[in-house]
């Protein structure tokens, strides 16, 4: 019985997809879109200074989990709680994450 195979490199074509330019233009039609986008600032602030420590320190989620003495699981929820308001992890949280990646924790008011 032949198996059945496809070369979904030659079929799959991505798109562009430009987040900021999609949010300015969505904005621009749907205020109610703009302000709850600008409710989540913040949010969106401090998941990206996360995966940026991450990143920069060169460690997986698995190798970062460890170093703070917690499952895998539990910090890819650390990292998607951040932008679903159910749950917002402690200050201890993020200090143990920021040192697992080798950084400081340090907050700013502007």
């Amino acid at each position: 019985m032949k198996s059945k195979s496809t070369n979904a490199s030659a079929t799959f074509k991505p798109v562009a997809f430009d987040p900021a330019a999609y949010v300015k233009k969505r904005s621009k039609s749907d205020a109610a879109f703009g302000e709850a986008y600008l409710a989540l600032n913040d949010e969106f602030a401090t998941l990206d200074a996360l995966l940026q420590a991450r990143k920069a320190s060169g460690l997986t989620q698995v190798e970062i989990a460890a170093r703070m003495g917690i499952k895998p699981s539990s910090l890819a929820r650390i990292e998607s709680s951040i932008t679903s308001q159910k749950h917002s992890p402690s200050l201890a949280t993020l200090r143990k994450y920021a040192q697992a990646c080798g950084k400081r924790l340090s907050i700013a008011l502007s």
